[in-house]
């Protein structure tokens, strides 16, 4: 890469003009990817961690000083850093999930449950609308309180309120 292109995007970027994006995109994308994909050894995150390194060039472009680093360098940095990121993420998220295979929950004791009462979402089918929308989206979409309320465009105290009734109720069907 000649000095100019160089000195061309680092001044396109300080002014905050989108041609410089292009030109960064152009001259460095293949590098940083290969870079971020050794991290990563996952295409898609990859891909995500090329994309959000662009976005925090782009925010943090005003601190980039070439006294102290050239522009691959310091792109570099930022790629290497956000790949780590992403991939720390992905990891904690997979971890945090619940792996079937490994998992206890579907060994029921066969003698202390009531063979009448297994079919919940039969039970949770008889309860009002409101307490069933919150029941089915938290467990059997699996989605947080908070993700429920996002999407069901309620309040979190109300999808808080509606889960402890809905748990009430269905209480009363098994007879705890």
């Amino acid at each position: 890469m000649s000095q100019n292109i160089e000195q061309r995007i680092v001044q396109l970027l300080q002014r905050q003009d989108h041609f410089a994006l292009n030109l960064l995109y152009e001259n460095y994308s293949d590098s940083l990817y290969g870079a971020i994909l050794k991290v990563t050894k996952n295409e898609e995150i990859a891909e995500d961690a090329l994309q959000e390194t662009f976005i925090k060039v782009w925010k943090n472009a005003h601190k980039y000083d070439a006294s102290k680093a050239k522009l691959f360098t310091w792109l570099f940095r930022i790629a290497r850093n956000t790949a780590i990121d992403k991939l720390r993420s992905f990891n904690n998220r997979y971890h945090k999930e619940v792996q079937i295979d490994n998992s206890n929950v579907y060994i029921l004791p066969g003698n202390k449950l009531n063979q009448d009462v297994l079919d919940i979402k039969e039970h949770v089918a008889r309860l009002e609308e409101k307490y069933q929308i919150v029941l089915n989206a938290l467990f059997f979409e699996g989605m947080t309180q908070q993700e429920a309320s996002d999407e069901l465009d309620i309040p979190l105290g109300t999808v808080k309120s509606r889960l402890k009734i809905g748990l009430r109720e269905l209480k009363k069907v098994y007879d705890f």
